[in-house]
């Protein structure tokens, strides 16, 4: 049983207050104090003792109140630790001060084959250099290969003041992706979305409009949009800000385990338990944000369990018999139609109008051509700065092939290739042979050099109005297409000789 004791400060009561749970030889776990506050973890205190306890610890002078809790406030914030680590897609380690692994996230358990807590992170990689290199430097390391179970990654090396790291490995094919939770340097709110273009600025002026707005809130757009930034950043400036924003992949664990993270579970729900039962997502983000991504992935029973929390607020922890009620607001995401889901009988149509009270929709990265070369530049320092080698720029050689490519995979393709890039590039200047993309047919001289950056983009222009030109045979309907002037394609159109310019 976990109890809160809370008082008048003054010298010795916190000692008076634990001598007498002492006095009834039972075991403490765990004591918290927060004067004029101290949290107690007695696990053998029972009911019929706390009665007797309570009217002892009333007759100690300052003592003002005594209540039964669920969890500790330090354990909650483990939890919660635990809570943003699980949801992560990346291998993920938390390290004391001496280089002990004090957390690992499922992702780094399943790749470990076992729980590896209390280990020493030499021993972990069998590379006792790497400990020496992290004491020796603060915990701050370039970013650098080790194995793990005979797999290559690299690690990334966050420190913590005073307590030691965050240590994140990145597959290599996934090495361009950053981790929010783990980093503080980017921008908050939607300073985060990067962009200029008419889409883009369209969506932050709705999503301005939808953060203020306490309703369950949908997000769609295809995957690598970035659908998870624009829910952080509703968050950020959302009433909700102060408190916690919590994640779960749908997609990423089987039914069971989603439920757990999502509910929790009572004491003794299932074999290996934690004692005394464990809060889930829901309750640790109370006065917060839940998002969940990839709501399409939802099980049937989950989504009725998930319906009836949005009705009232209220659910019940796994293999509990109590009602559990938060203030939480819940964000979704999905690169799926739901809506032709519902019709196919997939997804719950009462559901789908609880998560549609409001909605955004994230555009693809081929509708916001104007942002790709700003997006480029930005990722290109990122990376740089991340894996701390000298500042290096795209070449103009190089512009061509980005701004045609139809990145399938969204901003994240394009974050992986300009870190790829970074990392493999030996000079200070990225070059097309850099870019891990098909490239695009641009004027060159005999060399092989391009001629000019205008006569690359002129090139890339002309395809692409060719191409588009049979399905948009005006320049009224492409201009409506690509979201500019009239005018503007007009006088285009003219100038490469396409259609009638009508």
């Amino acid at each position: 049983m976990r109890i809160h004791v809370s008082f008048i400060d003054r010298v010795g009561i916190t000692q008076e207050v634990l001598a007498l749970l002492g006095a009834r030889n039972l075991n403490l776990d765990a004591v918290e104090m927060v004067p004029p506050n101290v949290y107690i973890d007695a696990p053998t205190l029972s009911p019929l003792v706390l009665e007797e306890l309570h009217d002892a610890l009333f007759r100690v002078r300052g003592v003002e109140d005594v209540r039964v809790v669920d969890i500790l406030p330090g354990q909650r914030r483990h939890l919660q630790l635990e809570a943003l680590l699980a949801a992560m897609a990346d291998p993920v380690l938390a390290l004391d001060s001496a280089g002990n692994v004090l957390l690992a996230n499922p992702a780094l358990v399943e790749l470990y084959g076992r729980e590896p807590a209390g280990q020493s992170v030499a021993d972990l990689f069998a590379d006792p250099a790497l400990l020496g290199a992290l004491l020796e430097q603060g915990f701050r390391l370039p970013l650098r290969e080790v194995n793990l179970n005979g797999q290559t990654l690299l690690l990334d090396a966050t420190p913590i003041t005073d307590a030691g790291a965050l240590l994140t490995l990145y597959p290599p094919n996934r090495m361009g992706e950053r981790l929010a939770a783990l980093h503080h340097d980017h921008a908050e709110g939607f300073d985060s979305l990067l962009g200029d273009s008419a889409p883009i600025r369209a969506l932050k002026a709705r999503a301005q409009r939808v953060a203020a707005l306490d309703a369950p809130l949908l997000i769609q757009g295809e995957t690598g949009t970035g659908k998870e930034l624009v829910a952080r950043a509703c968050h950020a400036v959302s009433a909700r800000h102060g408190a916690p924003f919590l994640a779960l992949n749908c997609a990423a664990l089987p039914e069971n385990l989603a439920e757990s993270e999502l509910f929790g579970y009572a004491p003794g729900a299932f074999t290996g338990a934690q004692r005394g039962g464990k809060p889930g997502l829901m309750e640790l983000a109370h006065q917060g944000t839940v998002f969940l991504d990839e709501i399409g992935e939802m099980s049937p029973y989950l989504q009725a369990k998930l319906l009836r929390f949005l009705n009232d607020g209220s659910f019940r922890r796994v293999g509990g018999d109590r009602e559990v009620k938060v203030n939480v607001r819940i964000l979704s995401a999905t690169h799926r139609n739901l809506e032709q889901m519902v019709a196919e009988g997939a997804f719950r149509e009462d559901l789908f109008y609880r998560l549609n009270v409001l909605n955004l929709n994230v555009p693809p990265l081929r509708e916001r051509g104007e942002d790709i070369l700003l997006l480029a530049r930005y990722f290109m320092q990122q990376a740089c700065t991340q894996i701390q080698r000298p500042m290096c720029r795209l070449t103009a050689n190089t512009y061509p092939a980005l701004l045609g490519n139809r990145w399938p995979g969204n901003v994240r393709q394009l974050q992986n290739v300009i870190f790829r890039a970074a990392a493999v590039c030996e000079s200070n200047t990225v070059d097309i042979a850099d870019l891990d993309i098909a490239g695009t047919r641009v004027p060159h001289r005999n060399d092989g050099e391009v001629v000019s950056l205008e006569q690359a983009v002129g090139a890339y222009e002309k395809a692409l109005l060719e191409k588009l030109y049979p399905s948009y045979p005006s320049s009224r309907q492409l201009a409506s297409r690509l979201q500019t002037s009239h005018t503007a394609i007009a006088n285009r159109l003219r100038k490469y000789g396409i259609g009638s310019a009508s």
